[in-house]
């Protein structure tokens, strides 16, 4: 159970919040590379961490993001015309280049200097892995993006995909870290056989339904170690990392007896606001190149984390209880409901946007809840009290994988995933 006091530090993210402050302290993916695909192309809205912004690739292929509105009438400048390194308001023509300086205002008479005393809002970007990125916090704390292996693959080994989702950040992050909710939420019935689905099965999430956690803080956030029976004597880890501030990487899933080979997966809970959340899932492949077949399931718009509309939302959702199927429920999967993602969102989402946590009753499945909970606590805590999260500094942290893998008993789960949980060099 979580105090009113501190599920309100925990979710509440906008400008001088302390979980907000924290947030803003890391770079976080804003846009697809394709939203902003060509110099001077259409402005896009954003929304992130409570604040309205203009994203806009400049003549120069600069991607700048900007606080939505002229500073003038507070026009907004989506309706801006993008042309000659800068966005300039179609309401009395006031233009911003990408650091958000005005360099014209051709509405006030020209031997005036007030241009130069006017800036808008605006914040660094770089593009790695087709993802635009984006740092929030005050300038002289920035530092490098994370090195996330799969953001410097090659294009045909890694895939970027975004969706919304409408509840709190926290939700989406716990779900995501929640090992124990895969062996029911996303399993079979007995009446679907593995050949029915394109995702591959792991027997060991049926057969043992109440996975033993084990979590330990690590150097970019926690290693949360679920353990299963795998034989008479033998353990089956799956090994999840939670990346601070809301990055997860999902164990490989198939019946290999480690991961040493296997593609991996992940997410990104980007809060937009207190009540929705920006889904970003991402896979890499580092030992080969996908398929076609492979690279459109989990890259393309209706594959693996799909299908969504034009405005990333998706058409299975709360509107239309996510075309939950009876029938399927009966004879199918568990749910009735068609794609993991989909299943994830009808349950985080049916909490409410803000879930009510003095409601809930934990159970020794949950402890990776409980030290996600307390760890992000603590650092907004410390940041308050003028501690600067360490690992915001250091992007090399992030050059790290998830596993699993089958290991006798009496092998500790950090000597057996040891190998399997590190990046590759460059």
């Amino acid at each position: 159970m979580l105090s009113a006091k501190d599920n309100e530090t925990l979710t509440r993210v906008g400008p001088g919040t302390p979980m907000g402050n924290l947030l803003r302290r890391f770079w976080m993916p804003a846009l697809l590379e394709s939203e902003v695909p060509t110099p001077d192309c259409d402005p896009v809205r954003l929304r992130l961490l409570c604040e309205d912004l203009v994203a806009f690739r400049d003549t120069n292929g600069r991607v700048a993001i900007l606080d939505a509105n002229c500073p003038h009438r507070l026009a907004s400048l989506y309706f801006g015309r993008n042309e000659e390194c800068g966005i300039r308001c179609v309401y009395h023509g006031w233009k911003f280049d990408a650091d958000g300086n005005c360099v014209d205002m051709p509405s006030e008479p020209d031997e005036t200097s007030y241009k130069d005393k006017v800036k808008i809002a605006s914040y660094p970007t770089v593009i790695r892995g087709g993802v635009v990125w984006v740092y929030m916090g005050p300038p002289e704390f920035a530092a490098e993006p994370p090195d996330f292996e799969w953001s410097r693959l090659p294009e045909r080994q890694r895939t970027a995909t975004k969706r919304i989702q409408q509840n709190n950040w926290a939700q989406a992050v716990e779900g995501g870290i929640d090992s124990s909710h895969i062996s029911f939420l996303h399993n079979k019935t007995d009446k679907q056989t593995s050949e029915l689905t394109d995702l591959p099965r792991n027997p060991y999430h049926g057969k043992d339904r109440h996975p033993v956690f084990e979590v330990e803080e690590s150097d970019c956030g926690l290693l949360i170690a679920a353990r299963r029976n795998a034989g008479p004597d033998e353990y089956y880890w799956r090994v999840t990392q939670f990346l601070l501030p809301f990055y997860t990487m999902i164990p490989p899933v198939g019946q290999e007896r480690d991961s040493s080979t296997a593609p991996y997966d992940g997410h990104a809970w980007v809060p937009i606001d207190d009540h929705t959340t920006w889904t970003w899932s991402f896979s890499a492949n580092p030992h080969r190149e996908y398929n076609d077949k492979e690279y459109a399931f989990r890259g393309g718009p209706n594959g693996m984390w799909g299908p969504i509309d034009e405005n990333f939302m998706p058409v299975r959702n709360r509107e239309n209880d996510y075309q939950i199927d009876r029938a399927r429920q009966r004879n199918f999967n568990f749910t009735g409901i068609d794609g993991i993602p989909n299943q994830d969102a009808a349950v985080q989402e049916s909490m409410g946007t803000i879930v009510n946590r003095q409601r809930e009753h934990l159970g020794t499945s949950d402890r990776a809840i409980v030290n996600f909970r307390r760890l992000m606590l603590r650092l907004a805590n410390e940041l308050e009290a003028g501690r600067a999260p360490e690992t915001a500094k250091n992007s090399a942290v992030y050059n790290v994988r998830s596993a699993s893998v089958i290991a006798p008993h009496g092998v500790p789960f950090r000597e057996a995933a040891m190998n399997l949980t590190k990046g590759a060099d460059k």
